[in-house]
C-alpha cells in the first residue's frame, strides 16, 4: 500500500510538472507589441512556437486568426482562412493555369512585413504541395508536402 502510494504521487508530480513547464509566461514585450497591432482581438490563446517565437490564436472581426511574433516582440506573420470568393482574380487565374487538375484543400491569406501572400494547400492524387501565390498571380513559392507536414493540418 505505501509503494501503491509513493507511485501515485510520484505520478501526480510528474503530470503537474509537466503541465507547468509547457505553461510558460509569454514574455511582456510579445504581449504588449499584439496588443498594440491587434487592439480588437478576442480569445488569444498563446502557444511557444520554438525557442524565439510565439504563437497567438485569436478571434477579430468574426474571423480566426494566427500571428506570431519574435521572443524580443517583433511581429513576424498573421494568418487567417479565406472563402474561395474573396480570392483575387489574378490569384485564381494562376491556380487555374499552374496547378490545373488540382483540388484547394486549404486557402489563407498570410501577411508579413515583406507583403501578402495567398497560401494554398493543393492536392492531385497523390501529390500535395503547399503554394503561395502574390495578388499579382505570381507563384512566388511550391514546395511538396511530407506525411508529417499533412498529419500537423488534421
Amino acid at each position: 500500500m505505501k509503494r501503491l502510494k509513493v507511485l501515485f504521487t510520484v505520478a501526480i508530480t510528474s503530470v503537474m510538472l509537466s503541465f507547468c513547464s509547457a505553461q510558460e509566461k509569454v514574455p511582456q514585450n510579445v504581449q504588449d507589441a499584439f496588443v498594440k497591432k491587434f487592439p480588437t482581438a478576442k480569445s488569444v490563446k498563446w502557444d511557444k512556437e520554438n525557442d524565439t517565437e510565439w504563437e497567438a490564436e485569436f478571434k477579430m472581426d468574426k474571423m480566426e486568426y494566427s500571428a506570431n511574433f519574435m521572443s524580443n516582440g517583433t511581429w513576424k506573420e498573421t494568418e487567417h482562412e479565406i472563402a474561395e470568393k474573396d480570392i483575387p482574380g489574378a490569384v485564381k487565374q494562376s491556380l487555374a493555369s499552374n496547378f490545373a487538375g488540382y483540388k484547394i484543400k486549404e486557402m489563407e491569406v498570410s501577411e508579413t512585413a515583406e507583403g501578402m501572400v495567398y497560401e494554398f494547400e493543393v492536392k492531385k492524387g497523390e501529390v500535395e504541395m503547399e503554394v503561395a501565390i502574390d495578388a499579382s498571380g505570381e507563384v512566388v513559392m511550391k514546395k511538396m508536402m511530407k506525411e508529417s507536414d499533412e498529419e500537423d493540418n488534421d
